[in-house]
This record gives structure tokens, C-alpha cells and sequence, in this order.
């Protein structure tokens, strides 16, 4: 049996690629265990037990911004997160250490350079960040998840993506999605979310033109986040929600969306095929608005700043593109163009011919056997 470390998280963002990678090996090899490295507040902590893997924690560790009294503590913490991190690998004899980004990947490398564990890494976002571009130095099994990523040794393998996302058909589980949201079948939908956390500007815009939008013949499914202060509303037509469970069956009712330009969000809606607006989030490295350059350099959005997008924008600008539906017909072909739906597949590919090449290496076959058909357990 192969043991596999998978190392990463803190937001949704990192977690699913993860756990899409996860389940897609476990299927590909029923007997493999998946062991899966992060911090006790990380979603992960949530997230992966409840898909029945088991997680194992270091401290959260920030990387110091500042000169400070974190700064002088950093680099102890960190050394002993990595003394950690080598003696579960040793423990749990793991064949491969797969890291995606988030405040256990970098430990995780370390870790795996130390104790000779062959490492994977998946980018999901155009512009890398910092632990796995130190990572892509140590290993040539580097997936990226745009083409414009600059990432050493990167291949293009797209976005790990939930099962429900990878396999859905918009047009068969339309019905279903208009059905389970109370949506009208007579009229189009415009979905509206800012990622789990929903996102404020874009909140307040599209529920100030609420009236507006539906004025125009359409409907709103509006994703808001759980810590919104906007609640559910009496506009008909107006459809406002904390959360989302069913984003599968929310793009299935969509013909349109308003997003945030995360990773995860960007890759669903092209694998999917939907048009839509991005609002890159304004916080940051700009990272969001690397994340949209394909969907949109293919036709298949629009990207407009948070700070321009306000009630005028959506009345002169967003009005006018749900009202041609030859323009949004196109956007969805050209949006579905960049998509890819077997990211978890090359991914996995990417963790199995890692762990081939060290096997080789080591004069071992798949099995755990000698190449030359001697066995590798010495006789007691």
C-alpha cells in the first residue's frame, strides 16, 4: 500500500484542488492511503475529515511582513514545524508529498528535500506564490493551472475540480437547478457571488440595482457569503442566499454571473462553459486579475475593477450585455473554450509518475517488489 502526504489549505481555494486529487488517486488506487497536512484553523480542519481523510497539524505560521517580534520568532517555529513534518513522512512512510500552496506546503518541501520524498506541486493561481516557487526548484512534477503562469518546470493540467463540477451538464440539470433555487423557467438567471466569503462592493452594487436588473426581464440569484449584512429580500424576482451548497445546480439555472475572479471560481465557470463579469478582488498581488487574462483574452468575459463597478456600470454596461443574446450565446462558446474538466485526472497523473520515477530509481516496482523480481524485505 502507497501512502501520499498532500500538504496545504487555509482557504476553500486551496483545499478542494486538494481533496479533488485526493479522492480522483484513491479511485485510481483503491489501496493507497491519502494523508492530508494543515493547521488546525485552516477550513481544512473542517473540510477534510468530513471527506474521511485523515488530517495531520503544524502551527500556522505566516511568513513575517515586518521587522517585529513575529519576525524573530519565525524562524525557530518554522524549523520545528519542519523537524515535524520530516518525522511524519518517516512515520507514515510516504512515497510522495503533494503541495499546493497555503501555510503547510512550504514546511512540507522542506521536509520531503530532507528526507529524499519525491514533491509535487499544484499552482492554482496565475501568479504563484512564494512556497511553491521555492518548491518548483526542488522537483520537475510542477502542474500550474493557467497558461500564463511563470512557474518553473510548470505544465498546464488546469484546476483540480469537485466531481459535480467536472461532469455537470448545464442544459440536462437546468430544470433541476431552477427548481431546487424557486427560480421562473420563463425567465434568465444572473448568479451573483463573491466566493465563500462573498464580497462586499459587489454585494451592495448588485443589490442597489436589484430592481433594476429584474426590471430588465431578468431574475438574480444572489450568493451574498454568511457574514453579509443583506438579507433576504421581497423584490420578485430577487433571490438572495447566505450560502450556496449546490453551486453545481446554481450554474446549471445560470446564464449569466457576476464573480469574483478567484482561481476556483474562474476555472469552474470555463469548465462549465458560463459567461460572466469578473470583479477582480482589489486586496492583494493583484493575482485575480492574472487568474481572468485567458477567459478573457478568449472573449469569454468581461473584467471590470471593484472600483468601477457601481450602479452606473451595471445599468450603461452590464444592462446591455444581458440584453444581447447573440453577444452572451458567443461568451458562453468562448468561455468554454479555455476550460478544462480533467485537472484532478492530470494531477493525479503528475503524483503517480512521481511516485513511478522514484520506485525506478530505487530498484522498485509498482508493488513494492525488486525490478529484477527479488523482493525488498530482507529474510528475517
Amino acid at each position: 500500500m502507497s501512502t501520499y502526504l498532500f500538504a496545504g489549505g487555509g482557504t476553500a481555494g486551496h483545499v478542494n484542488p486538494l481533496l479533488a486529487v485526493a479522492d480522483r488517486l484513491t479511485e485510481r488506487e483503491p489501496d493507497a492511503q491519502v494523508l492530508v497536512l494543515g493547521t488546525a484553523e485552516g477550513l481544512e480542519s473542517r473540510l477534510v475529515p468530513m471527506r474521511g481523510y485523515e488530517l495531520l497539524t503544524i502551527p500556522r505560521l505566516p511568513f513575517p511582513r515586518k521587522p517585529n517580534a513575529a519576525a524573530l520568532r519565525f524562524p525557530g517555529a518554522f524549523w520545528r514545524a519542519v523537524k515535524r513534518t520530516e518525522q511524519l513522512i518517516r512515520e507514515h512512510e510516504i512515497e510522495v508529498v503533494l503541495g499546493v500552496g497555503g501555510y503547510a506546503a512550504a514546511p512540507a518541501y522542506i521536509a520531503a528535500k530532507r528526507t529524499g520524498t519525491p514533491i509535487v506541486v499544484h499552482e492554482q493561481n496565475a501568479k504563484p506564490g512564494l512556497a511553491n516557487r521555492l518548491a518548483a526548484f526542488l522537483t520537475d512534477h510542477v502542474g500550474v493551472t493557467f497558461s500564463n503562469t511563470r512557474l518553473r518546470h510548470g505544465r498546464v493540467v488546469g484546476m483540480p475540480l469537485r466531481r459535480e463540477i467536472e461532469s455537470l451538464d448545464r442544459r440536462a440539470s437546468r430544470a433541476e437547478g431552477l427548481a431546487e433555487f424557486g427560480l421562473d423557467p420563463d425567465r434568465p438567471v444572473l448568479l451573483v457571488t463573491g466566493g465563500s466569503s462573498g464580497a462586499r462592493s459587489i454585494n451592495r452594487t448588485v443589490n442597489r440595482s436589484a430592481a433594476t436588473i429584474v426590471g430588465a426581464g431578468w431574475q438574480v440569484l444572489h450568493v451574498v457569503g454568511g457574514k453579509s449584512e443583506i438579507g433576504p429580500s421581497d423584490l420578485d424576482g430577487y433571490h438572495v442566499l447566505p450560502y450556496c451548497d449546490r453551486m453545481d445546480l446554481a450554474y446549471a439555472a445560470s446564464d449569466f454571473v457576476v464573480s469574483r475572479a478567484g482561481a476556483g471560481m474562474v476555472c469552474e465557470l470555463t469548465a462549465v462553459g458560463l459567461p460572466s463579469v469578473l470583479v477582480p478582488y482589489p486586496v492583494g498581488n493583484g493575482e485575480q486579475r492574472h487568474n481572468a487574462k485567458d477567459v478573457v483574452g478568449a472573449g469569454g468575459a468581461l473584467l471590470v475593477a471593484d472600483a468601477e463597478f457601481d450602479q452606473d456600470w451595471v445599468t450603461f454596461q452590464l444592462l446591455s450585455i444581458l440584453q444581447d443574446r447573440a453577444r452572451i450565446a458567443d461568451m458562453t462558446v468562448r468561455a468554454g473554450s479555455v476550460g478544462h474538466r480533467d485537472g484532478a485526472d492530470r494531477m493525479t497523473d503528475l503524483v503517480l509518475d512521481a511516485a513511478k520515477a522514484a520506485r525506478a530509481a530505487d530498484g522498485r516496482n509498482e508493488h513494492g517488489g525488486r525490478s529484477d523480481g527479488t523482493s525488498t524485505t530482507e529474510e528475517p
